[in-house]
């Protein structure tokens, strides 16, 4: 009988330390419950945030995709202005090419014609000089007979030819 008070002892202890390890257990899982109620909870907000956040991304991929589109447009119209000042600049270095062309022949034809061009220089001055003579004489001549005109009630005085 010892042996069976003995298993009895240990069967008691046996189910103690098995009801110790049942509660032991019980308190744990509901300590995890508690623990997991605060994730699922941290989780939901995060979501939340999560589809806020996706919200604003999506609003922001759209306006950089119109920002693209209008970069590309303004692009474009750019293109056609490089184009445009690039024809301006072809057009000014055609126009100082033809100038250079110019002033070299007028520079070979003036030491061609060097003399000649001296003539007509000296004929003008002498032309120049003839026209001033002229009106110098027309002038003396306005004068002299402007000067000539009586004033009401004057007299005449006699007119000497020496001089």
């Amino acid at each position: 009988m010892d042996w069976q008070i003995l298993l009895y002892i240990a069967a008691i202890v046996a189910a103690i330390g098995f009801l110790v390890l049942c509660i032991a257990l019980a308190m744990t899982l509901n300590s995890l419950k508690n623990t997991l109620k605060e994730v699922s909870g941290t989780v939901a907000g995060l979501e939340n945030q999560l589809q806020g956040v996706t919200l604003e991304t999506t609003n922001l991929l759209h306006k950089t995709n119109e920002l693209a589109e209008d970069i590309q447009v303004k692009s474009e119209k750019l293109n056609g202005v490089v184009d445009a000042v690039k024809g301006v600049g072809n057009s000014v270095t055609d126009l100082n090419s033809t100038v250079r062309r110019i002033t070299s022949s007028v520079g070979v034809h003036v030491e061609q014609n060097e003399d000649k061009i001296a003539q007509v220089v000296q004929w003008g001055n002498v032309a120049m000089g003839i026209r001033d003579k002229w009106n110098e004489r027309k002038i003396y001549e306005a004068r002299a007979n402007a000067a000539s005109v009586p004033v009401p009630g004057q007299k005449k005085l006699p007119h000497n030819e020496q001089y």
